[in-house]
């Protein structure tokens, strides 16, 4: 790991793994708080790292310290929850010394009653022999190749805070001395820009991006989604609409882009055709062991709970409610579930 002024979350983390792993490597970056206070208690490898701006340069001193077969990288405000400890457990008694990376499932979004929202894969535990290096000054990645197994368990990420625009005058700091961008470094300053509510700019750099045409399919996919909801915050869901529909050019349709269309029929009282992209919605199969990031709400009880409205401003309450208790199945506790079907129940149908 590496970190700096975490000491509100570090403890979760370690207390989280320290049981499934051999060792405990952290490389502090400039803590001022009692990070490296609390980490001692954990372990004592704790390296301090001369920060320049550059992430890729310290994950990579933090790999160089590893002695273990695996390396297993977090973040400071990751945890793995007690299911997942288990199964990691499980796996390191049958892993197949062949196996040059897993995957896991990084689950980024919640809802309030706790269901995953939100989540994507990474390459989590690596072959040390492989000596894998990171690239990228900001949201680096990890270089990885050979075999590679996909694992069901999960690492969840617990973010408390927000560091004050860190990356993106780190990428502001790079354009001022001339750095070169690549199609990645482009699409996060885009990230960082929008995050920023910067959405001039952002939307210059993720249009960059999308006409380079060198970027990964699933970050096409979801630039189209960031720019057609941008357009839609500001009503303005014709131009929405074309960069939803511009995200088939790279797969075949996703739930998310058909409930964005279908929202953007909704909001111009357009029930049919509305109803139309609501229904594509619900026929999709997600993806299997796909990299790219999924809203699940989109593959699970929006669509119904959309259809629901649709159905039922078009005069088919019977169908309005069979789609209400479809998205119940998901979400028996949502206020707008129980409304409407005590709505239903008004106008006699059950």
């Amino acid at each position: 790991m590496i970190v700096k002024n975490e000491e509100d979350v570090i403890a979760n983390c370690l207390e989280s793994i320290k049981d499934i792993v051999d060792e405990i490597i952290i490389i502090d970056t400039g803590s001022q708080d009692k990070t490296k206070e609390i980490i001692k208690k954990y372990t004592p490898k704790v390296y301090d790292f001369k920060w320049i701006d550059d992430f890729a340069a310290a994950r990579n001193f933090s790999f160089s310290k590893a002695t273990k077969d695996y390396i297993l990288w977090l973040d400071a405000d990751d945890v793995i929850l007690p299911k997942d400890a288990e199964n990691f457990k499980a796996l390191k008694k049958t892993l197949d010394p062949s196996i040059d990376s897993v995957t896991v499932k990084y689950n980024i979004g919640f809802d309030e009653y706790g269901n995953v929202t939100a989540s994507y894969r990474r390459n989590r535990l690596v072959k040390r022999s492989d000596n894998f290096k990171w690239y990228g000054f900001v949201h680096e990645y990890l270089a990885v190749g050979g075999n590679i197994m996909n694992s069901e368990i999960a690492v969840t990420h617990k973010k408390l805070k927000q560091t004050p625009k860190r990356n993106l005058e780190i990428y502001q700091n790079k354009l001022k001395e001339g750095v070169d961008f690549t199609p990645r470094d482009i699409l996060y300053y885009g990230n960082e820009l929008y995050d920023y509510k910067m959405y001039d700019e952002a939307l210059e750099y993720y249009n960059k991006f999308l006409d380079s045409k060198q970027g990964w399919f699933e970050d096409n996919i979801r630039v189209c989604g960031k720019i057609c909801d941008y357009f839609q915050s500001i009503d303005d869901v014709e131009e929405g609409r074309k960069y939803a529909y511009r995200s088939f050019e790279y797969d075949t349709p996703r739930a998310e882009a058909c409930c964005k269309i279908g929202f953007s029929f909704l909001h111009e009282k357009k029930y049919k055709q509305a109803a139309f992209w609501y229904e594509e919605a619900t026929k999709l199969e997600k993806p299997k062991d796909s990299w790219g990031f999924f809203n699940d709400a989109c593959w699970t009880w929006l669509p119904h709970l959309q259809l629901c409205v649709c159905y039922d401003r078009l005069g088919d309450h019977k169908l309005a409610y069979d789609h209400n208790e479809i998205a119940a199945k998901f979400r028996p506790d949502d206020s707008r579930i129980l409304y409407n079907r005590n709505y239903f129940k008004s106008i006699g149908i059950s």
